[in-house]
């Protein structure tokens, strides 16, 4: 057995599968599955099938996001009223309204692969939106937008850096920590809007807070659109080609060359698509056409986000101190500072949120729809049916991104139908429910797997 897999470069556990006798087709199944796929195969055929070895075990990553996703768009496209669940307006606003909850996943995220959890993102959100409009505000402060952004997104990192340093200094559970951090941001956001009838806004009229509004409200031309997407997608779907590439040359773990223009052919299908449904004249909804300006945003928060965690040192000790904290001090981490950024960066991360969640409100705050207990609830759900885990140590941005677009669709889904506002929450519990089996059974999997090869 060890011969088979050690005995010749040229020939992977991949290949070898097909050779070993039946005593050892397990065994051998049990390396291919702890093993990442970019190490095993070289070619879309080995790389699938160490894929689907992994899936067996347990290990189905996106797959059922995706597979959700495409349920639930078959189910509200077959009973909403006219099958409007997939016209492109609807499409449009349910893309806006998925930013909020992708952003806010995105946010939870980090603090999930740690293993803890963040209770406070929903109240932490909309305090850091409320600070930068009642920034902007006319005759006084009367900030410059982008000074009174900034502003906010401090405020919330100062309130990330205070809970972080109680969870990594001071031991204090995150739980409670975050929950306590809830209740008083809650307490705080209803005494800055002025009582429980208050609210607070901005103006499209006015220019300084015009831009404020505009962060969803607003739309980019169609022909700039095109060009920027053609931008992007080229310069992002050459990194990733050379990037490759030079892997390959050097003899690094990468992905087949087949797999990796297969990726950036589905990446740029996937932008084309967008452009296209958001350039479809939408006056219904009061705007013509055009790309509405918190797409942009959000890939820039994405691609932030991914950048941090899979391309820096940060990142590493992200995931080593979820997998195994003990393991991660005793190689020199600094789990408390690590612990206390990302802490921080979380609440900054769920202030932009905040701020996006006023403009998607055509710019208004109040008690009636600002609601921290539910944007907590789809934040944390958005991560977790995604498939982060919350046991901590496994989870990506893009889990953030495929989960909040689920949650996105379900929650107008629901209104299409025209049914009581329970099932906003019912429906999402479900497929939580779902999304929590999913990952317990695919951490057995991979214990049993472990145990199995003997690591």
């Amino acid at each position: 057995m060890q011969d088979q897999l050690h005995a010749s470069p040229t020939q992977r556990p991949a290949d070898a599968i097909g050779e070993v006798s039946v005593d050892d087709t397990a065994s051998v199944q049990d390396y291919v599955v702890a093993m990442p796929p970019e190490i095993l195969a070289q070619s879309l055929g080995e790389y699938l099938r160490v894929w689907w070895l992994r899936v067996r075990s347990g290990d189905s990553g996106v797959l059922p996001v995706v597979i959700g996703m495409i349920a639930v768009a078959i189910v509200f496209e077959v009973t909403t009223p006219e099958h409007a669940f997939l016209r492109p307006s609807n499409l449009v606003y349910i893309l806006d309204l998925s930013t909020i909850y992708m952003v806010l996943a995105m946010a939870e995220i980090v603090v999930l692969l740690l293993g803890e959890v963040d209770l406070s993102v929903g109240a932490v959100s909309l305090f850091g939106g409320i600070i930068a409009y009642k920034l902007v505000q006319e005759p006084v402060p009367a900030l410059p937008w982008w000074l009174a952004i900034l502003a906010a997104l401090a405020a919330c990192g100062a309130i990330g850096a205070y809970q972080g340093i109680l969870v990594s200094r001071l031991r204090f559970p995150s739980f409670v920590v975050t929950l306590a951090g809830f209740l008083l941001f809650s307490g705080v956001i209803i005494l800055a809007l002025g009582g429980a009838d208050g609210s607070a806004g901005v103006s499209a009229s006015i220019p300084n807070q015009s831009v404020i509004y505009n962060l969803v409200q607003g739309v980019i031309d169609p022909t700039p659109s095109w060009v920027a997407m053609a931008a992007v997608m080229g310069i992002t779907a050459g990194a990733i080609w050379i990037r490759g590439s030079a892997k390959r040359r050097s003899g690094l773990a990468a992905p087949p060359a087949t797999l990796t223009a297969i990726r950036i052919a589905v990446m740029m299908a996937i932008a084309i698509a967008v452009v296209a449904i958001c350039n479809v004249n939408r006056a219904n909804l009061g705007t013509i056409e055009g790309l509405p300006w918190v797409i942009p945003i959000l890939l820039g928060v994405f691609a932030s986000w991914t950048f941090l965690l899979q391309r820096t040192r940060f990142g590493r000790y992200v995931y080593a101190i979820g997998g195994n904290p003990e393991a991660a001090a005793r190689a020199g981490i600094n789990v408390a500072a690590v612990r206390t950024w990302a802490f921080v960066l979380c609440s900054v991360t769920a202030g932009i949120g905040g701020i996006l969640l006023g403009s998607f409100f055509y710019g208004q705050y109040s008690t009636n729809i600002a609601d921290p207990g539910q944007l907590v609830l789809f934040a944390i759900a958005s991560a977790v049916i995604g498939g982060t885990s919350l046991f901590g140590g496994r989870g990506k941005p893009l889990h953030g991104i495929l989960g909040g677009l689920v949650m996105g669709g379900i929650a107008y889904g629901v209104s299409l139908l025209g049914l009581h506002p329970e099932w906003e929450y019912i429906v999402p519990g479900v497929v939580l429910v779902a999304a929590v089996i999913v990952d317990v059974l695919s951490r057995r999997g991979v214990a049993t797997t472990g145990r199995s090869a003997g690591v």
